[in-house]
């Protein structure tokens, strides 16, 4: 039998790039779409497929599932990582911005999951996994496109998850507050109640428990690993 097969886009480098090394260490079989080309180095390392493309890119999320198929036929997890999109005070962004940041924060969840979604009818299981933001249900000024097209991700995923929950297929998000991918200052520490920043391997171990059997019971939800700074009523 074929081991589990996780693809993972925008896995060069960051929480992506730990998602892959984790999900490897587990005993998946891993499949690396980067922009940069760090991908294709990663997916080496792990014995795993790199592809260099973008996924804001239908053309090149397909050559990386079609590959993906061709190879190890199935799909058991997709995680969904991104970059970094426009910033600007709110009413100063302007239309090309906030176009760019619906394909970085939106589109490139919804594209691979078109894609992967029939493999995993087929095989009556699957699990997505979105990185998301802790910022997406309490907006920040610093984040706008972020928090704004993350807040529509959540809502996607919760029709996603009563959509295709029938085939034993899951999505959730996960909700990273400051993690150590980005560059630290003491303010943003402070703010934290547990005083520091989350490491990217921390939220790479939410991810492989959500791809794991013992999340089988949890979909549509939206998962903070944050330290405590955003908290839901």
């Amino acid at each position: 039998m074929t081991k589990k097969v996780a693809i993972i886009t925008a896995g060069g480098s960051g929480m992506g790039a730990s998602a892959a090394r984790r999900l490897a260490k587990d005993g998946f079989a891993v499949a690396i779409l980067s922009s940069s080309g760090k991908g294709e180095a990663l997916a080496k390392e792990l014995g795993g497929i790199g592809i260099t493309g973008s996924n804001q890119s239908n053309d090149d999320v397909k050559r990386l599932v079609d590959t993906v198929f061709e190879r190890w036929g199935r799909v058991d997890v997709l995680v969904n990582s991104a970059g970094h999109g426009p910033r600007a005070p709110i009413l100063e962004i302007p239309d090309e911005d906030w176009q760019r940041g619906m394909e970085v924060y939106f589109l490139s969840a919804v594209r691979p999951a078109r894609l992967v979604t029939p493999i995993m009818q087929a095989q009556r299981s699957g699990s997505i996994i979105n990185i998301s933001t802790a910022w997406a249900f309490e907006p920040a000024a610093m984040f706008p496109t972020s928090a704004v097209f993350r807040a529509g991700l959540a809502s996607f995923t919760k029709i996603f998850a009563d959509t295709y929950a029938p085939d034993n297929i899951r999505m959730n998000n996960v909700l990273p507050g400051w993690i150590d991918s980005l560059p630290a200052t003491d303010e943003r520490r402070q703010s934290v109640p547990l005083q520091r920043y989350g490491r990217a391997d921390e939220i790479a171990g939410t991810i492989a428990f959500l791809a794991s059997d013992d999340a089988g019971y949890i979909t549509g939800q939206n998962i903070r690993v944050d330290g405590g700074i955003t908290r839901s009523v």
